[in-house]
């Protein structure tokens, strides 16, 4: 960690706001800039004591104790060095959810999936990274599963994933909609590769299988030469057209098979 300054001239006056940045380094080996705590305008003294206290935080001098008292309060007398902080100058800026986000990332690399989809998944000639948009859709289905439209807007601001893949703060808005299509080319050999993961990792067993239906219903126009078709609503929505998703797991709930079938598709024939 380390205290950077930025400035800025206003009225004809000069400037000077801080704030303390800690250095993340990236799975890819590269690394990104994370602010910790805006401190706002202070002076050479008490930027000299925050320089110590991250020193001492970070271990970059010999080991010793402090304490930090906030600046209204009178310090007690104690054995070690102290040091006053004035709290009510401080700011939180754009706070990000950043555990569920690392975790999911963990899990992503514990499976190995970057082996299997890094060269299925190459980049585009705009410099789209397809294995980046993945990662953050399907950190987005486990931590908070919901539309493409509220992952752009409002999700990825809001998570540490641009900080963790050392992505742009802006990503393309059809992005999330066009990485959809190139993941259905490979969909069988995906799932045979999950099948071998889940029996290597959890040792799964595919002697009893769970087989299921669902359907998803579209306000849309006719005509209909799609999927989407007129069949049993199980969301008693029979004024609209729907198609049915049918998906295989283990006792466990290990995925191993999903489909998209017409929506007239009965759940006998399915």
């Amino acid at each position: 960690m380390y205290i950077r300054s930025k400035s800025r001239h206003e009225d004809g006056v000069h400037h000077r706001y801080f704030s303390i940045v800690e250095s993340v380094r990236l799975p890819s080996g590269n690394s990104v800039q994370r602010q910790v705590l805006y401190l706002g305008e202070i002076n050479n003294s008490q930027r000299a004591s925050w320089t110590h206290a991250i020193e001492v935080i970070t271990g970059k001098t010999e080991s010793r104790q402090m304490a930090l008292f906030p600046d209204d309060r009178k310090v007690p007398e104690l054995p070690f060095e102290s040091i006053r902080i004035r709290v009510d100058d401080m700011e939180l800026h754009r706070p990000r959810q950043w555990g569920a986000c690392w975790l999911a990332l963990t899990v992503w690399k514990y499976l190995g999936l970057d082996g299997f989809w890094k060269e299925r998944l190459p980049s585009s000639r705009q410099g789209t990274c397809w294995l980046d948009i993945l990662k953050i859709q399907a950190c987005y289905r486990l931590i908070g599963p919901g539309s493409e439209w509220r992952l752009y807007r409002r999700w990825y601001e809001n998570s540490a994933m641009r900080d963790l893949l050392g992505l742009d703060p802006v990503i393309p808005k059809d992005a999330f909609y066009r990485i959809l299509d190139r993941l259905d080319a490979h969909r069988r050999d995906f799932f045979s590769f999950l099948k071998e993961r889940w029996g290597t990792l959890f040792g799964a067993r595919y002697e009893v299988l769970l087989y299921d239906l669902t359907s998803t219903c579209f306000e849309s126009d006719p005509p209909f030469t799609d999927k989407r078709q007129f069949g049993y609503s199980r969301d008693k929505r029979s004024d609209c057209v729907q198609v049915v998703i049918a998906l295989m797991v283990t006792p466990e709930g290990f995925p191993v098979a999903c489909e998209v079938m017409p929506g007239n598709t009965p759940d006998k024939t399915a």
